[in-house]
């Protein structure tokens, strides 16, 4: 049984699902843990079905990956 989503459904899982992708990107320059910390994170809060909490997880989410960009530049990482 397909579950029915909304317009508003749609787009956050689109954006979770974008950055997901963008995150293991990043992750290929750093070290093979993290990519399952965040591979866990991501499944930890698959089951959340309010949208604030969403919204607020999306953009910490975005930050952290962010930072985590930055610092592996810093680092010498290449992309």
């Amino acid at each position: 049984m397909a579950l029915a989503f909304d317009l508003q459904d749609f787009l956050l899982r689109a954006r979770a699902l974008k950055l997901y992708r963008q995150a293991l990107r990043v992750t290929r320059r750093a070290p093979c843990e993290l990519r399952s910390t965040i591979r866990k994170e991501m499944e930890d809060s698959r089951d959340c079905n309010d949208r604030q909490r969403i919204r607020y997880l999306l953009s910490e989410g975005l930050e952290r990956l962010k930072r985590l960009d930055e610092m592996l530049d810093m680092q010498g990482h290449p992309e």
